[in-house]
């Protein structure tokens, strides 16, 4: 893994397999001992498509049992506890269908403190706002990843 400078991290497991929670847990262990003081760290539980609606708060009812068996192994409130414990944000999502991904990243984007991010050259630094006059919490103004027609004409900086 490569870290040095590192604004943040991901740092993903399974939540079907209880061996990724532990082998996660190393690496934010490593992260926070390795890292930039500072790093934000979101420990982020993936495969929530395999969970079933009534663990994740009941969707549809009328799914079939057999598409609807539950394959969570490590529970939410287990790895939310050890989240808030080590200070690191903490999201369920589903690569396959996309829930909750953006979400992440828009926390991970918010939580990074404007202080730390380098201009990118030019006159106006970061891209003319310059940094957010009396933000209080050293933290830059809210990211906004959903308007995808304004990243295509200016470039995207993710």
């Amino acid at each position: 893994m490569y870290y040095r400078n590192a604004q943040t991290a991901l740092v993903v497991y399974d939540i079907t397999k209880p061996t990724s929670l532990t082998k996660a847990k190393h690496w934010v262990a490593e992260l926070q001992r390795q890292a930039s003081p500072g790093i934000v760290i979101a420990l982020v539980g993936n495969k929530l498509d395999l969970a079933s609606p009534s663990s994740l708060a009941a969707e549809a009812d009328d799914l079939d049992d057999a598409d609807n068996e539950d394959r969570r192994a490590i529970p939410t409130a287990e790895a939310k506890a050890y989240a808030e414990e080590e200070g690191l944000l903490f999201y369920e999502t589903s690569a396959k269908t996309g829930e909750n991904v953006q979400a992440v990243f828009e926390a991970i984007a918010n939580a990074i403190p404007e202080s730390t991010l380098k201009p990118r050259g030019g006159a106006g630094g970061m891209g003319g706002g310059g940094r957010a006059a009396g933000s209080g919490e050293g933290h830059g103004h809210a990211v906004n990843l959903a308007d995808g027609a304004r990243a295509a004409k200016e470039g995207c900086a993710c």
